[in-house]
């Protein structure tokens, strides 16, 4: 043990200055402040969630890009089986005799046969007035005298209430009767046959599937057309059913239930625009794609035609600058080449006359007519 030191004496302590005043202390850092844990967590799960919505789309993106790599076959141009959607004016009065010269003039070169013209839309209870269409007579044999051999087809369609409280009801049998009534009342008219278009349609809807067999013992008993417009197909298997999960209508069908439609009819038209793609190479190699899932199911003798966009618009369904009608053209040549290159009843289906543009219809003329 050590001992202590001795205190000093101060009798004999020397004189000295004060002692200086301490320094001040120098001033900390403040102390770093940390982060809450629900932040932390919060940031994770952002991470997670833009890796799981993020990944997949670059794969797909990637995918469609690829898919619109190559040559389309030779020969996989039009098979003079093309049809195109025509607007509410030619019936309703607007339109004289110049306009259907002038419309023979366009669609002469090319393999336009089928014109679906704006007839309705059908009222919400399947009642079609005669009064939206009074010059539909007019327009039929103006067609038949400039355009011999293209038939005119009435386009009919509504909104479908789905359970919604407002639209046309699949599910109430006198309203599909009414629907059938105003189809035979069409064809009285002197039309060649019947383009339905009913929106949005979910896949599988088995009173849909009843509706067109009732409709196609109508057009068969008038040798009539039979025809309809498309909802694309699922792009992924059961994409339709993810997207029902978080939209009331999911916009795809499942491939199986197309077939089930293809069967029905004489003609099938796939609306394949409005599909949110941002580049015109991913556009294409969805159209591509398309094009060979409906290939794989619609049997051989029901004519296939794949829509065209003749209208350009800017939003997150439709960026006009990627879903081009070139891209549309060669992305149907690609998936014809690569399913069924030797199918005759096959063809293209511009939407719509009164949006087009000179350079849509060159698109379609350089691409497709030749």
């Amino acid at each position: 043990m050590t001992e202590p030191a001795p205190e000093p004496d101060s009798d004999s302590a020397p004189d000295s200055a004060p002692a200086p005043a301490p320094a001040p202390a120098p001033e900390s850092a403040p102390a770093k402040k940390r982060r809450r844990p629900w932040v932390r967590r919060l940031r994770r799960t952002v991470l997670v969630l833009a890796l799981v919505l993020i990944v997949p789309l670059v794969a797909v993106e990637t995918a469609l890009r690829v898919n619109y790599v190559g040559d389309p076959a030779d020969g996989t141009h039009t098979r003079n089986r093309d049809a195109m959607w025509l607007g509410h004016a030619w019936v309703d009065g607007r339109k004289k005799d110049a306009d259907v010269t002038a419309l023979a003039g366009r669609l002469k070169d090319t393999g336009v046969r089928d014109l679906y013209v704006h007839t309705g839309p059908l009222e919400h209870d399947g009642t079609l007035p005669k009064s939206v269409y009074p010059r539909a007579r007019w327009f039929i044999d103006a067609v038949h005298r400039e355009l011999p051999g293209v038939r005119v087809q009435a386009f009919l369609g509504d909104v479908l209430a789905n359970g919604g409280p407002e639209g046309l009801e699949l599910s109430d049998a006198a309203t599909r009767a009414e629907v059938v009534r105003s189809a035979g009342q069409v064809l009285d008219t002197g039309y060649e046959g019947v383009h339905m278009d009913l929106e949005p349609l979910h896949s599988g809807d088995e009173h849909y599937l009843g509706l067109l067999d009732d409709l196609r013992k109508l057009t068969k008993d008038r040798d009539a057309q039979l025809s309809v417009a498309a909802h694309q197909i699922d792009p992924l298997p059961h994409l339709h059913s993810v997207a029902g999960l978080v939209a009331d209508h999911p916009k795809w069908w499942s491939q199986e239930f197309f077939g089930q439609v293809a069967r029905r009819v004489d003609q099938i038209a796939v609306m394949s625009y409005d599909t949110a793609r941002l580049f015109e190479s991913t556009y294409g190699g969805y159209v591509a794609q398309q094009t060979s899932l409906a290939l794989e199911v619609t049997p051989p003798t029901t004519h296939l035609l794949m829509g065209l966009p003749f209208y350009y618009e800017n939003n997150p369904s439709h960026w006009g600058h990627a879903e081009t009608v070139a891209a549309a053209v060669r992305g149907a040549r690609l998936g014809l080449s690569r399913t069924d290159p030797d199918r005759e009843l096959f063809g293209l289906a511009p939407y719509i006359d009164f949006a087009a543009t000179e350079t849509n219809w060159k698109e379609f003329e350089d691409g497709w007519v030749r």
